[in-house]
């Protein structure tokens, strides 16, 4: 995992903490007046999902991590769980080792198999001497939308493929497909696309000979295109003519080049060779997946500066 993506979490869940701790330090308080009669405390748990109104379940272990409550939820109170050991789960250890309040990483649950969380509380008695712990399971799709849109770091990633197709690579070397066969027609009507008439992403399989692209006007959906399509300029025609983006990463008069260096890139070894690439003109990401199966996403700028003696280790970068 990325340090923007476990940034990007821990802020997640710093928020959580501080809305959940506060809410179970009170429960605690409740249930240690209750303390230890099941019935007041289950009650006290059917009351607390009000007061907590995201959570799946409550429930209430001893200082073992042994269930002494059944578990409260929307439809009432499930005795199965009564006497349950909990004291190897994964989301005790915290708690178990003397923290207050812990908040757990999430996991899969057990019966729905969906991404959950588990918050303890200790519950202490009145000079400070542990009782128990009140736990609080959350699925992660009921809880509040406090989640930030997670940005992709702008630089350059390499992503090993299979293994298999790696040790292979000496032994295959690339054959002509239709798109090698007409690669300028294609990429010039590819370059009017994306700056004329609207494709914002795009994925050229030089192998298959298809492009995938996707629209600013639809970007959900994607088109799909072989090369009959590809290699007939009519194409454009099917797509209205839109502004270039003045939003976009990526400056118009750079997708050319972009694109010529793929072209470069497919024809540079018959060994190791370009098997698709992709483009992102909002994101500014170029993506690339070679005859070895490595996968590399970098800048595009960073892109134009590399020349083909870079990927062959002959040379660096352009002068």
């Amino acid at each position: 995992m990325t340090t923007n993506l476990q940034e990007s979490i821990a802020r997640q869940r710093k928020i959580l903490k501080g809305w959940l701790s506060s809410s179970l330090g009170h429960l605690a308080e409740t249930c240690r007046e209750a303390w230890p009669d099941r019935q007041a405390l289950e009650a006290r748990l059917m009351e607390g999902l009000a007061e907590l109104p995201y959570s799946k379940y409550l429930y209430v272990l001893d200082g073992q991590a042994r269930q002494i409550t059944a578990n409260a939820s929307r439809s009432g109170l499930l005795p199965e769980q009564y006497g349950r050991d909990r004291s190897d789960r994964p989301y005790l250890a915290e708690a178990l080792a003397g923290s207050p309040f812990s908040l757990s990483e999430a996991y899969i649950s057990r019966n729905l198999r969906r991404p959950s969380l588990t918050a303890v509380q200790r519950i202490e008695g009145a000079h400070g001497e542990l009782l128990g712990y009140l736990g609080a399971d959350f699925d992660l799709r009921e809880l509040p939308a406090t989640q930030a849109l997670y940005q992709q770091p702008g630089h350059w990633m390499q992503l090993k493929g299979d293994p298999a197709i790696r040790a292979g690579l000496f032994h295959q070397e690339r054959v002509a497909s239709p798109m090698d066969e007409h690669i300028e027609e294609v990429l010039a009507l590819l370059t009017e696309l994306m700056t004329v008439h609207g494709v914002f992403h795009a994925k050229l399989h030089f192998s298959s000979s298809r492009v995938t692209l996707w629209l600013v006007d639809d970007p959900y959906r994607y088109r799909l295109h072989g090369i009959a399509d590809l290699s007939d300029p009519d194409l454009c025609l099917a797509y209205p003519r839109r502004p270039y983006p003045a939003d976009a990463v990526v400056p118009a008069e750079a997708i050319r080049p972009i694109l010529r260096l793929f072209r470069d890139l497919r024809f540079m070894d018959e060994t190791l060779y370009l098997r698709s690439g992709t483009l992102n003109i909002f994101n500014g990401i170029v993506g690339l997946t070679f005859s070895c199966d490595g996968s590399h996403y970098m800048p595009w700028n960073e892109f134009l500066d590399k020349n083909v003696g870079f990927w062959l280790g002959t040379s660096g970068s352009k002068d």
